[in-house]
């Protein structure tokens, strides 16, 4: 009887020996735990403050591109070549007077001129040069013969267009005119003579009606003429 009560007691202390272990074991769990989670946290927390301190290498930190890309041409191993509009040169459309004549009506066309062949008063989209008859006429730039063909009110006419959208327009000449439609001319060629077949200017005697547009908009022949010199 003694015995069993002994093996009774012992038995009791063991189960509580075991208890004891596996709640030291939970507890010792929880704290490691515990611990190791305090310290992802302070690691995390210690990253965030160096990123703010610019402690943390760039090579750390990821890069936006704020540029394009630089393309760099073959063969110049990477180095950069900076790319530039190509020059252009500005072109300019020799000009000369297609006779040697002064003139004897002025351009007008903002203002109302007098006619003395009509006898009224109207726009002149043009210049009238001096010009004996028959002194040869020439084109006042180089361009392509446009049209040729008798004016009812400006006799007989000759219409060449010219680069940048100038048309120039020969007029009063004699019927024998010496170019056609389609004809390529330079500065200076002959395209026919000076007459006096322009009917509402025939009080002006043998002379050239000389006339220029550009983009089909009227301007001033003096001007046109300017851009030769």
């Amino acid at each position: 009887m003694s015995d069993n009560n002994k093996m009774r007691r012992g038995g009791k202390g063991y189960y509580i020996a075991l208890i004891l272990c596996a709640a030291a074991i939970g507890i010792t769990s929880y704290v490691y735990s515990r611990n190791a989670g305090e310290t992802e946290q302070v690691s995390l927390a210690e990253t965030y403050e160096d990123v703010l301190a610019g402690t943390l290498g760039t090579e750390d930190i990821p890069v936006i591109a704020t540029q394009p890309p630089v393309q760099t041409q073959p063969g110049t191993s990477g180095a950069v070549k900076e790319t530039t509009p190509a020059a252009t040169e500005k072109r300019v459309l020799k000009t000369m007077s297609p006779v040697s004549g002064s003139a004897i009506h002025g351009y007008s066309m903002e203002a109302l001129s007098y006619n003395q062949t009509t006898r009224d008063w109207r726009t002149h989209n043009g210049i009238d040069l001096a010009a004996e008859a028959g002194a040869e006429v020439c084109a006042a730039a180089d361009g392509e013969v446009y049209t040729v063909y008798e004016d009812d009110s400006l006799g007989y006419t000759v219409v060449i267009r010219h680069a940048d959208g100038y048309t120039t327009r020969y007029c009063s000449l004699t019927e024998d005119i010496t170019v056609k439609p389609g004809d390529k001319v330079t500065m200076g060629q002959v395209i026919g003579c000076a007459g006096d077949s322009a009917i509402v200017e025939s009080t002006l005697g043998s002379h050239v009606h000389f006339s220029v547009t550009r983009y089909d908009e009227p301007m001033d022949p003096d001007e046109f003429l300017a851009l030769g010199q």
